[in-house]
């Protein structure tokens, strides 16, 4: 079956992701900022607002529990932009080169509906490459969960073995791989590139 799209991830694949680099502002160095972050279980929370809670409702419920921490709780929400670092050129490039080979270009991230229209804005790459962005935020659902994949591919109107998939998390990527996905997980563009010719795609 032809290659018709390619599915990006957003964070880490086609931009630098990094919470710790608000944090920067707050704290004198990352190990104090990991502290704080393993401490709230920083994670386990922000996955609630990429799986569709609203920010307001996230920030009020953790700031309960570290009322210590109010104000570095809601520094998140307030400069959630700066959590994005930089862009990886080189892989957007290879995004590029796939549209101009003819492939239909579609986001699907685990990101907050709230936050990812200021990515969208911030880098006007995205809309200028991708025919579609699947948010987990606004479908109520994350990767792994095959739920998400199957909606992605009803949404697009493709079998799972037209697409590859790119992604930084290999539990995605394995969850993708079981649906039939030509799923790469991602480490590097000179890698991703290796990964996407060897399925007779030129980049």
């Amino acid at each position: 079956m032809p290659i018709r799209a390619a599915i990006f991830d957003f964070g880490n694949v086609l931009v630098k992701w990094d919470a710790r680099n608000l944090y920067k502002r707050f704290f004198s160095d990352l190990q104090s900022v990991d502290s704080f972050l393993n401490q709230i279980q920083f994670l386990d929370w922000n996955a609630k607002q990429d799986a569709g809670r609203l920010f307001c409702e996230g920030v009020a419920e953790l700031s309960k529990q570290f009322p210590q921490y109010a104000d570095l709780i809601q520094a998140y929400d307030t400069y959630w932009q700066e959590s994005l670092v930089e862009v990886f050129e080189e892989t957007v490039n290879i995004a590029r080169q796939l549209k101009q080979n003819g492939l239909l270009l579609y986001i699907l991230t685990n990101s907050s509906a709230e936050k990812f229209p200021i990515a969208k804005q911030k880098y006007p790459f995205l809309e200028e490459l991708f025919n579609d962005f699947i948010v987990s935020g606004e479908v109520k659902l994350l990767k792994p969960d095959p739920a998400i994949y199957h909606l992605t591919l009803k949404r697009i109107n493709l079998k799972a073995e037209e697409c590859i998939f790119i992604d930084d998390s290999l539990p995605n990527i394995e969850s993708a791989r079981t649906l039939g996905f030509h799923a790469i997980h991602y480490q590097s563009p000179t890698q991703l590139k290796e990964e996407i010719e060897k399925i007779s795609i030129k980049v």
